[in-house]
């Protein structure tokens, strides 16, 4: 029997945004069991394929953010909605990484620290095809909100600020504001999701329930940035404190039907914990990369 072709960093990316949204249960988020009232299951799964070409535009020499402007086109053409922009600005810079064999906290933080100010530039073109929930900036920064797209440029070139500056700026934000759990990503080696990386390959079972299992746990982590920015970093914090007690009652009885309920009561309440979802198709991916079988 000849051995399977030997997938591709561009073909472990996709997977890894499949296997995110089939982790069930995922409390809050778009699992298989459960949609919002805006988002569907299969949405995510058009979302994945529509960033195909982006992903393939990371794993070349395109610039980082026109390949991550391009996934997110392809993935608004396809979903008609925002499925996956977290995911995929972490997601782009790790493809780069382990096209380029180096997929390590070092290789990536060398990646996303030569981002240039072009790439910020595209970063904020890619808020012009999807809407993103994001939080009102600093008054000092209303220039440099996200939401302003290619109305920003000129004060990107002014600044001389490049795409990681950028991240360095959201991964800090004043007063008692959730930070932006994407942009620490970014600015700290990708750390959470080389460790959540190393849980999935550690565990057993189905990759879906690995899967649920290290959501709860980097849910339980840290409070979720989508959270804080719709319902204020209260119910954000109260939120993980929430998924901590459950992740506790999965790991005592070993079931994971036991954050069912909890599951469909963040639906219910609005609770949509997305960035930790992009941080879990991060550590997917990486985990993936370095062998895990589905």
């Amino acid at each position: 029997m000849s051995e399977p072709p030997a997938t591709t960093p561009v073909d472990n990316a996709q997977l890894a945004l499949l296997l995110e949204v089939a982790g069930t249960p995922k409390p809050g988020n778009v699992d298989r069991h459960r949609d919002l009232d805006d988002l569907r299951f299969e949405q995510f799964m058009a979302g994945a394929v529509g960033a195909s070409e982006g992903l393939q535009r990371a794993a070349g020499s395109d610039a980082i953010g026109d390949a991550f402007e391009c996934a997110v086109a392809g993935m608004a053409d396809l979903a008609g909605e925002n499925t996956q922009f977290g995911c995929l600005l972490l997601l782009v810079p790790l493809v780069r990484a382990a096209d380029s064999d180096a997929l390590t906290p070092d290789g990536v933080t060398e990646i996303v620290e030569a981002t240039t100010v072009d790439d910020a530039v595209a970063f904020y073109r890619a808020f012009e095809h999807v809407d993103v929930a994001v939080g009102d900036p600093p008054a000092d920064a209303d220039k440099l909100d996200v939401r302003r797209g290619s109305a920003a440029e000129p004060t990107l070139r002014e600044r001389a600020l490049t795409l990681y500056d950028i991240m360095e700026l959201s991964a800090d934000p004043p007063g008692d504001r959730i930070a932006d759990g994407n942009a620490r990503e970014w600015t700290t080696g990708f750390a959470r999701a080389f460790r959540a990386a190393d849980a999935l390959l550690a565990a057993e079972g189905p990759v879906g329930d690995r899967t649920a299992r290290v959501f709860l746990h980097l849910l339980a982590g840290r409070p979720d940035t989508l959270v804080g920015t719709q319902h204020g970093s209260e119910i954000a914090r109260d939120v993980s404190q929430r998924a901590a007690e459950t992740a506790r009652r999965v790991a005592l009885n070993g079931d994971l039907t036991i954050a069912e309920e909890v599951a469909d009561a963040f639906v219910d309440a609005g609770y949509n914990p997305g960035t930790t979802a992009d941080l879990t198709a991060a550590a997917l991916f990486i985990s993936l990369q370095r062998g895990l079988s589905v």
